[in-house]
């Protein structure tokens, strides 16, 4: 039974095995533009971070797993910044309250060793200074981060070093050999300190045209030929064409991907999308079904019904 149709209102059924895009997030895929490869090269030449904006969903956090991947530096360490995130928690978490009532039923003293056993998680940073081998560290979402954040990041990003002074330890710097490269994304929901924007360098991801779409989808789907998936990305670019409607936020790439795939489960005729007069009634149902994948909100949904 076709997947798309399995749910309904009234008897049961088995459910199938349901499989996702697999070719969705493989890292040798990766896409990067001749700009976006020449900014890390000149990250790696200066041996400064790399921060990325661009629009959610154009691939920032894909490339710090690509990058990994063609460097063979393993997987990369992920730290999320948050609206309560300190510079400490880059390198390392403290557990103040398992300690406290975990000494209480110890008659003797803890060891330093313990404490950093049972009470010290390492982060991104923190496990990549300690960790002995070079790896990828991406910052994520540092514009999420208090404002004070991105410059003490830089800071101690330079120092590549850190204490430890609930266990008394100090991590030296790494071996030059052993630096992590660095990656920082931003949404750009907030403006970064100057001072933090001057040590970086700075990229911007712009939307793919219809020819990287057309060369990332068709690495990324199959089951397209040329023709009919030239006529998915034109679909697409009119939904994003602000132009032609106004979406309180527009599709990037990551849902296109979404969307071609599905289109393709639900033996959607992406041929008829050069003419939707041409699509049955049933086939529209499916097309704007299709549309909870490109657009997020109800006005948007509404939008997209009444454009079809």
């Amino acid at each position: 039974m076709n997947s798309f149709n399995l749910y309904r209102a009234t008897g049961q059924a088995d459910l199938p095995l349901i499989t996702a895009n697999p070719n969705l997030h493989k890292k040798e895929l990766y896409e990067p533009s001749p700009g976006l490869q020449a900014a890390v090269n000149v990250a790696l030449a200066l041996g400064q971070p790399l921060l990325l904006t661009g629009e959610p969903g154009t691939g920032k956090t894909e490339l710090a797993n690509h990058l990994a991947y063609f460097f063979k530096l393993g997987e990369p360490l992920i730290f999320n910044a948050q609206t309560s995130s300190v510079v400490r928690d880059l390198f390392y978490r403290y557990d103040a309250l398992a300690h406290f009532q975990f000494a209480q039923t110890q008659k003797e003293p803890l060891t330093n060793e313990l404490v950093e056993q049972k009470f010290i998680r390492y982060e991104a940073l923190g496990e990549a200074i300690r960790g002995g081998a070079r790896r990828v560290v991406l910052i994520d979402e540092i514009d999420k981060a208090p404002r004070d954040l991105p410059n003490d990041v830089l800071a101690r990003i330079e120092a590549l070093e850190f204490d430890v002074p609930e266990i008394d330890r100090k991590w030296p710097k790494p071996a030059p050999e052993q630096r992590p490269l660095i990656v920082i994304t931003s949404n750009s929901e907030k403006n970064l300190p100057d001072a933090f924007l001057r040590r970086v360098v700075f990229y911007h991801i712009p939307f793919p045209d219809a020819a990287t779409l057309l060369r990332i989808v068709s690495k990324k789907v199959e089951g397209y030929d040329e023709a009919d998936l030239k006529k998915v990305i034109a679909h697409f670019e009119a939904i994003r064409d602000e132009k032609k409607l106004r979406l309180r936020k527009k599709p990037a790439t990551a849902e296109l991907l979404q969307w071609a795939f599905l289109l393709k489960k639900i033996d959607f005729p992406v041929d008829k999308l050069g003419n939707l007069d041409a699509l049955s009634n049933a086939e529209l149902s499916k097309l704007l079904l299709s549309y909870s994948v490109l657009a997020k909100s109800k006005e948007d949904i509404k939008v997209l019904e009444d454009w079809l």
